[in-house]
């Protein structure tokens, strides 16, 4: 059986994977935005990460939602434009109801989803189906929902393959949001970058604890 939360300090080892990958995934975003944007998602994204590692090597936090909400405010001043908003809108939406909460379980992954998909399409008034990253929160908040009393690798592998399908399925729509709204028909055949980021998240998360687990074994 594997760990079934995730202490303060692992939390933030966490997210820091989370920093190093997204930023080694840099040319892997700005070729998918190349397709139906400017080109510079990754270049966005890999610079907020950066900021995002440097924030959590210096500074403490009092609790996960803390945690969770100094990354969001990272993304938010760092990243740039709508992607920079939606994303630190999702960290710092979803921090809300965490507060000083001392560990990272099944549960408060699930809030955080859920909550920040509720900032998300407040936000951006974005919803299933408009080619955008709510394309892959929204069904790996739902299937998140459905597994709060799983350990936390087996529920973050299953909300990574949600995410994993949302992202694809992004690939035969058109964009009824955004910058590839004006692409009409243009944008079918290219999943969307927003997506690809969120689904990256995921996945790191998901990789970082499988080898947690592998080194520590069960909590």
């Amino acid at each position: 059986m594997g760990k079934q939360a995730l202490t303060l300090d692992e939390t933030r080892d966490m997210l820091a994977y989370v920093a190093a990958e997204m930023q080694r995934n840099q040319d892997l975003l700005s070729e998918a935005d190349r397709a139906i944007g400017d080109g510079d998602h990754g270049i966005g994204m890999a610079r907020g990460f950066c900021a995002v590692g440097r924030v959590l090597g210096e500074r403490s936090f009092a609790g996960v939602g803390a945690l969770y909400d100094a990354v969001g405010m990272t993304l938010l001043t760092s990243v740039g434009g709508a992607s920079g908003a939606i994303f630190g809108t999702l960290f710092r939406a979803g921090a809300a109801s965490l507060k000083e909460q001392q560990t990272f379980d099944s549960s408060a992954l699930s809030r955080l989803l859920l909550d920040g998909l509720a900032g998300v399409t407040a936000r951006g008034k974005a919803r299933v189906g408009d080619k955008t990253m709510v394309d892959v929160l929204e069904p790996a908040a739902r299937c998140c929902a459905e597994l709060t009393e799983t350990c936390q690798g087996e529920v973050l592998a299953a909300v990574t393959e949600a995410a994993k399908v949302g992202m694809a399925s992004t690939k035969d729509m058109l964009a009824a949001v955004g910058r590839a709204r004006s692409l009409g028909e243009r944008a079918r055949g290219h999943v969307d970058p927003g997506a690809v980021s969120l689904y990256l998240i995921l996945r790191s998360m998901s990789m970082y604890v499988t080898q947690l687990e592998q080194s520590v074994g069960p909590a």
